[in-house]
């Protein structure tokens, strides 16, 4: 297996586990409105704290990493640009909508925006796999010169060293808004050279 390969599975790996948690999420909702249970509540905390978060932040930075490190880029595909502009809706709506929430106001409306996260997993899955929407109009059509293999280990440990260290994704957001600035003047010296 090649290191871009073991990232692609991490990414894959988060991703499933990220729509997966968001699925319980909503049944566990749904179980304690229908059932005036509390403690669906609860675990539905539970998940979100202890799981949802840390593989919602792992699949994002995998994701970001991987279109950093290969030549779909951030901004080259449309389909590439539309997945990262979900998943930021995604990590926006789980941190201060759903997270903020569900002690203090576990109704309905929960119910559907987890779901809708669920959807748009699913919306996202197929954008991988069909790739439609060629080149975003401010595109280099120029393919970026490859990264040193070991990134791609280093992007599947980023996040697990921000779980292990400090429970938040400190580092990864400042590799995944530092990268691109280190990309380009790696290839800008490429050029010149």
């Amino acid at each position: 297996m090649t290191k871009r390969a073991l990232l692609i599975w991490f990414h894959v790996l988060t991703s499933v586990g990220w729509m997966s948690m968001a699925l319980a999420l909503a049944t566990l909702l749904i179980w304690g409105l229908t059932h005036e249970d509390p403690s669906a509540f609860r675990m539905a905390g539970v998940i979100d704290h202890e799981l949802l978060q840390h593989l919602g932040t792992a699949s994002a930075f995998s994701g970001f990493m991987l279109s950093a490190l290969t030549p779909w880029g951030y901004f080259r595909y449309w389909w590439v640009l539309t997945k990262s502009v979900i998943t930021l809706a995604q990590l926006n709506l789980g941190i201060f909508v759903l997270g903020q929430n569900l002690q203090a106001n576990p109704g309905w409306a929960m119910v559907v925006a987890s779901l809708l996260m669920v959807s748009a997993f699913a919306f996202q899955a197929w954008l991988s796999i069909a790739k439609p929407w060629k080149f975003t109009p401010w595109a280099s059509r120029q393919k970026p010169p490859a990264p040193p293999g070991w990134t791609y280990l280093a992007a599947i440990a980023v996040p697990v060293a921000d779980y292990a260290l400090w429970k938040a994704p400190l580092l990864s957001l400042l590799i995944v808004l530092g990268y691109p600035i280190v990309r380009k003047v790696r290839a800008a010296r490429i050029a010149t050279a």
